[in-house]
């Protein structure tokens, strides 16, 4: 199977975390494409994913998958015996689920909105909006403050181990300092668990 990334984007480093923590990696060739060139432009990516966004896993029988959690919750049911990052049971998928989609929206999306509305990386083929992007800087410290909050005297974000939100998380956390949003001095619980994800040898893929 292949995937098809960039590997500094964001979403395509979800997919390496999650697949490094279950000991996946060594079961796909990754294809690195040129976002800033229009790779995912080009009529045979869109085939493959018609929304033109990284990354893409491509089954043997030539299935596609987008959609970044899509994309681990394949890997999560094929791979039954590796490490289990989207729940045990009905309470931890849910707690899981939950968190996942707080950290999609609510943290994820205004950081990749305020590195698009900002930066100006994709002027060429959207219309950047500057004011809609500091809005979206705003809600990213939001979040995270509320994150600190809630990793106060917890070692993961939930479920007491190490899930997918904990991995989804820490990529956000990493990829708001390319809009110069850092952890603040006063969110201690923040910056300890980053430091621990940090020591993972899923964070260095």
């Amino acid at each position: 199977m292949k995937i098809f990334e960039n590997k500094t984007a964001p979403n395509p480093r979800r997919v390496r975390m999650f697949m490094a923590e279950k000991g996946l990696l060594d079961q796909a060739e990754f294809v690195e494409l040129d976002l800033q060139k229009g790779d995912n432009l080009t009529p045979e990516f869109v085939a493959r994913n018609p929304m033109k966004k990284v990354p893409v896993l491509e089954l043997d029988d030539g299935t596609c998958i987008a959609e970044t959690m899509a994309i681990c919750r394949y890997f999560e049911e094929a791979y039954p015996d590796s490490p289990r990052l989207l729940g045990d049971n009905a309470r931890e998928k849910a707690l899981i689920e939950q968190w996942l989609r707080w950290i999609d929206f609510y943290f994820f999306l205004p950081t990749g909105m305020c590195f698009q509305h900002t930066s100006g990386y994709f002027k060429d083929r959207m219309n950047p909006i500057k004011e809609w992007g500091e809005e979206c800087r705003g809600s990213i410290e939001k979040f995270m403050h509320f994150l600190d909050k809630q990793l106060a005297g917890k070692e993961f974000i939930c479920c007491d181990r190490l899930t997918a939100a904990d991995l989804n998380a820490f990529a956000t956390v990493a990829f708001a300092r390319v809009v110069a949003v850092r952890i603040q001095p006063d969110q201690a619980n923040l910056q300890a668990w980053y430091d621990r994800m940090k020591q993972r040898p899923s964070a260095a893929v």
